[in-house]
């Protein structure tokens, strides 16, 4: 039996290496599996067998027929490989030809810089929001106590759709629809992108901001200071200092501009800090309670700080850049440092 066994698995060995296609693949699948195959015809003759015998020729039966599935499948994709080839010579393509290159994309350093203030503000306990770009002057302007006389709007000149309809200055107005909808406690920042008339070697006329809010009973300006002491920490580095300016913005009082030491000259003074030691990164300070009103916060209740920063700006701090322009203007030369 075990000769038979060697006879019939090296003729079925045989008949599918030999089979050109599919299809007399198929048969010679048929040939031996089919309801009329040798292999089927084979289990007939086990009724004529002694109790003893059975289970040899049932084993054997098992084993050439697992051994023709299995060389049926490999033959099959020899033959779906070869068709391929052919296909691909036929089309006159060299696959023997070494791949071409193909230079890999990165993130633009903006995006580096942003992705790396929303992970170290994330990691601080703050949650993304996000709002429209088209902004409505209400939220832009008006919700954020500045109403259309008043002079703050001349530093923040932006590009109107309509009389009531702005590219946004600042992403501010995300924080007016956040607190229209939710209670304290709002912990929240605002990347994106803003517009304003600006155009030189440090400022574009669109550019990204991300500014933060947290309200919630007991807010203090210590917290405040301790939040951004630990962002210009972790950005760059523990040894940085910082400190705060007095300064004014409609909808914080008291407010501040937040400096840091000069990162290329470690406060020895130099051009690019003017020769002053410290550098401005940011402005910031605790929610004007006149905001509130426009949300329904009571004043008596909740208090809470803000701050906003320009991506752009940490990035050439971070990088030492001395040009804005250089991140919109699309030189390879340059991205590729990044």
């Amino acid at each position: 039996m075990k000769i038979e066994a060697e006879k019939w698995k090296a003729e079925i060995e045989r008949d599918l290496a030999a089979a050109a296609d599919e299809i007399a693949l198929q048969q010679v699948k048929a040939r031996y599996l089919g309801r009329k195959g040798v292999l089927t015809s084979l289990l007939k003759e086990m009724g004529g067998l002694s109790p003893n015998e059975r289970p040899l020729l049932g084993q054997v039966i098992n084993e050439l027929k697992q051994g023709m599935e299995e060389g049926f499948s490999r033959r099959l994709a020899e033959i779906k490989r070869q068709k391929e080839l052919e296909e691909l010579e036929a089309e006159g393509i060299d696959i023997t030809l070494p791949g071409r290159w193909r230079a890999m994309g990165r993130s633009h350093p903006v995006t580096q810089v942003l992705e790396e203030v929303v992970d170290i503000f994330t990691s601080l306990g703050f949650q993304v929001a996000d709002g429209p770009e088209v902004e409505l002057d209400y939220y832009n302007f008006e919700a954020l106590n500045i109403p259309k006389d008043h002079p703050a709007r001349d530093m923040q000149d932006t590009f109107y759709i309509s009389e009531e309809v702005v590219l946004r200055t600042h992403t501010s107005p995300v924080q007016v629809r956040t607190m229209e909808h939710q209670r304290p406690p709002v912990r929240i920042i605002c990347p994106g992108k803003v517009y304003r008339c600006d155009a030189d070697i440090s400022h574009t006329p669109m550019f990204h901001q991300v500014e933060g809010l947290l309200v919630d009973r007991g807010v203090t300006f210590a917290d405040l200071k301790g939040t951004l002491e630990a962002f210009v920490h972790l950005m760059f580095g523990r040894d940085t200092r910082l400190r705060f300016r007095p300064s004014f913005f409609p909808f914080t009082e008291p407010s501040a501009e937040v400096d840091i030491e000069c990162v290329i000259c470690s406060g020895e003074g130099c051009r690019v800090c003017s020769y002053g030691g410290w550098l401005e990164i940011l402005g910031a300070g605790m929610v004007d309670p006149a905001v509130y009103a426009f949300v329904h916060y009571d004043p008596e209740e909740f208090t809470g700080f803000a701050f906003g920063l320009g991506i752009e700006r940490i990035a050439m701090l971070k990088y030492g850049i001395n040009d804005i322009r250089l991140f919109f203007e699309n030189d390879l030369r340059f991205l590729e440092q990044f």
